[in-house]
């Protein structure tokens, strides 16, 4: 299987770094295809332009990142999002790539006049899996934050394009958790994508 991964932290030495290193491993081993695109290295820009709006409108990109990940993730057979959660949100990059990928004649197009109806264009994509970090207690996270990330990424984005099997894995009080509780973390990451089918 084609697995594409979308990777959105700056800092080499992060966890979520640890995160993509157990997920490509065990990934690796189930012998799937893992391709990453990796925004920060990549130096995608993430500012929707008046050139992207008029882009947006005629439903053909003219960023050259946008064109290649379009190219790469139509072979993608599974996507999983890597980011930490700040201030309740993802980080900029990973919502440039939302504005600026998730965009009409790349990721999906509209099935009726009124443009209120969408279609996948990916569709090779059985699965969308997200693996999130945060320092906010779940709980918390869940009442009075409204659990937004789950509101705008999970229904608000993949659910609205028409994928059914998506999983969100939320790892919290990131910092505050023991060495040894992130080593099973990493471990248990591994295995899980080691299974995936």
């Amino acid at each position: 299987m084609r697995v594409v991964i979308v990777f959105n932290h700056p800092y080499s030495g992060s966890f979520c770094h640890a995160i993509l290193n157990a997920v490509t491993k065990g990934l690796q081993q189930a012998q799937h295809d893992v391709v990453l695109i990796h925004l920060d290295n990549d130096g995608f820009n993430p500012v929707m332009t008046a050139a992207d709006l008029k882009a947006f409108r005629d439903k053909s990109p003219v960023d050259s990142k946008v064109i290649e990940y379009k190219e790469t993730l139509e072979k993608a057979e599974h996507l999983i999002f890597i980011f930490p959660i700040w201030w309740e949100l993802m980080p900029a990059l990973m919502k440039g790539f939302i504005d600026k990928v998730i965009f009409p004649g790349v990721a999906y197009d509209y099935t009726n006049e009124s443009n209120t109806r969408m279609k996948p264009l990916w569709t090779k994509v059985k699965g969308v899996t997200l693996i999130t970090t945060m320092n906010t207690p779940k709980i918390l996270y869940f009442t009075l934050f409204g659990n937004a990330i789950k509101r705008a990424f999970m229904f608000g984005t993949f659910w609205k394009l028409g994928y059914k099997n998506r999983k969100w894995i939320s790892l919290n009080m990131v910092k505050m958790v023991s060495q040894e509780k992130r080593k099973k973390w990493l471990v248990n990451l591994e295995n899980k994508f080691a299974a995936l089918a």
